[in-house]
């Protein structure tokens, strides 16, 4: 199985997008049952959402946020892409604080 690559600047310090990340992997674990853990600055993501397998990892750096995950296919690729940088952009937004973000939840 091959993997998709994803890369979203980030602007905020290091450790205000790591808690902003740490609540994104905390939506999709409450909402699609996705588990993470830590390790520093970098997480691995493991599940099942939408009949697609994510087996992933991610770094969170001073300028963006990196990572990998499986590859859901050719015609869901596109997709997949586009929702991760439209979540992690939601979540990295400097101009909502965390609260708001996380109450903005779908």
């Amino acid at each position: 199985m091959g993997v998709i690559k994803f890369e979203v600047p980030n602007s905020l310090p290091v450790e205000d997008a790591k808690k902003r990340v740490e609540a994104l992997l905390g939506y999709w674990n409450r909402k699609y049952g996705v588990t993470s853990a830590w390790d520093g600055v970098s997480a691995t993501m493991k599940g099942k959402a939408v009949g697609v397998t994510i087996d992933g990892k991610l770094s969170v750096e001073a300028a963006r946020i990196a990572g990998e995950a499986s590859d859901p296919g050719m015609l869901l690729r596109g997709q997949a892409q586009k929702y991760l940088t439209r979540k992690f952009a939601e979540y990295l937004d400097p101009k909502r604080s965390l609260d708001q973000v996380v109450k903005g939840e779908d």
